[in-house]
């Protein structure tokens, strides 16, 4: 073996070995599925759908990809006369892409969520006057909020909004909404004005796999999704659209966008579901929302602001503001203590997406390892003594006096004494809880 980059992987399986993974996107995929992915499949071009290829010798390739897509289907419950499938995108914001690029024209209008309000990249982010994501730059987006006070939606205002702009695609899903989504009112308001409905359950496919969080397939006209998140399998994308958009879908993913699709990805995507259709799966979904309503309720107990009060999902977010910690040394500073978090824009949001005003935390990873309620409780006390420390730490506004302070900052969080008697805390819990 490459013995540089043997060297680097170890590296990286001790780090993760070691400390608490808790970025809601982040989880452990199983021998099995990393052992699908690492297989002999990578070497094999498959243009083309199942029984459709632009290549020969696809034959064993066909019978895995048929088989995801069977799983897929099985798995989230749908009728295969209703809802086709596709398993090719490389991720979820290619897949969302395909998607955009299968049933718009340019032009069109989208209504997706506000970026700092949880929403997603994907569902075409842009700032005043700059065009930053491929997606703003096709189509015309108009984004809804949050309810400034409750931080959740208000439908009856996004109906409103919809009304005025007429969009062609409403979208709902992002990365830092803590809350189910009323899927069906979605649906009726993409009706009401003559538009789809798409819902991106990127981070709860796999707590509605297990029946965790609600369903959208009977209100949505397209479903995409990641599959490396709650679904706990490899980097990669499905997604699901009525007959007859799956057509223009699968077209949209290739020729239009895509070349060869990663077979050896859709294997290890294969593999996820079947072990996702385990009653295993569902007890550890149901764990995954418990050990986050831990954590939400300590922090609240606590006094700080957890936005939207609490979740109902997989992640919490704590909105930093009001207790006086930059989320951007609290980030660090947990990091050093062996928590990994991630700081996060929260609604209505005074930072900038550098040095927002958030920390995003979630439970998939540390629920993997076999975590409960108890060790939330734990968490949630290392996390509190982290901020506490932290407490009063400014970023300066100017950009010669802010080097200087992350250079120093870093060095005096990386030796602090207690940031580093709570990692050897962390690592004598997690060698209680293994990785496989």
């Amino acid at each position: 073996m490459d013995s540089q980059v043997t060297a680097l992987i170890r590296k990286e399986a001790k780090r993760q070995r070691d400390v608490l993974e808790m970025i809601p996107s982040e989880n452990y995929a199983s021998k099995d599925v990393r052992a699908a992915v690492g297989s002999v499949l990578m070497n094999k071009y498959a243009e083309g759908q199942v029984g459709k290829r632009y290549y020969q010798g696809n034959s064993v390739i066909d019978s895995v990809e048929r088989l995801c897509k069977e799983r897929a289907i099985a798995v989230f419950g749908v009728n295969p006369d209703v809802w086709g499938v596709n398993v090719q995108a490389l991720s979820g914001s290619p897949a969302n892409l395909a998607v955009y690029n299968g049933i718009l024209n340019p032009g069109d209008k989208i209504m997706a969520m506000f970026l700092p309000d949880g929403g997603h990249l994907s569902h075409g982010w842009q700032l005043p006057g700059k065009k930053l994501t491929i997606v703003s730059k096709i189509w015309n987006i108009d984004f809804y909020h949050v309810d400034p006070k409750t931080r959740v939606f208000d439908y009856d205002a996004i109906e409103a909004q919809a009304r005025k702009s007429k969009p062609k695609l409403l979208i709902s899903g992002g990365t830092a909404y803590p809350r189910e989504i009323d899927h069906k009112r979605m649906g009726m308001i993409a009706k009401k004005v003559g538009g789809y409905y798409m819902a991106d359950i990127a981070h709860e496919a796999g707590l509605i796999a297990a029946g965790v969080n609600t369903s959208p397939f009977l209100h949505a006209d397209v479903v995409t999704m990641t599959t490396h998140k709650t679904l706990r399998g490899p980097r990669g994308a499905i997604i699901f659209a009525r007959k007859p958009l799956i057509d223009l879908i699968d077209a949209s993913v290739f020729p239009s966008i895509q070349g060869g699709p990663h077979e050896h990805t859709i294997a290890g995507i294969a593999v996820a579901l079947g072990e996702a259709m385990k009653p295993s799966f569902a007890r550890y979904a149901r764990q995954i929302v418990a050990n986050a309503k831990t954590l939400a309720e300590e922090f609240e107990k606590a006094g700080y602001d957890v936005v939207s009060g609490g979740t109902d999902k997989h992640l919490v977010l704590l909105d930093m503001r009001e207790s006086g910690v930059n989320a951007w040394v609290a980030a660090w500073a947990l990091e050093y203590a062996g928590i990994v978090v991630n700081r996060n824009t929260v609604p209505y949001d005074t930072g900038s997406s550098v040095y927002p005003s958030g920390i995003r935390m979630g439970t998939p990873a540390i629920t993997t390892r076999g975590m409960k309620e108890k060790e939330m409780h734990r968490i949630a006390a290392w996390m509190r003594e982290v901020f506490t420390l932290v407490k009063g730490y400014s970023m300066p506004a100017e950009k010669e006096a802010r080097i200087a302070f992350i250079a120093k900052t870093k060095k005096e969080l990386s030796a602090n004494r207690t940031i580093r008697r709570i990692a050897r805390e962390v690592k004598a819990l997690v060698t209680k809880f293994p990785v496989t």
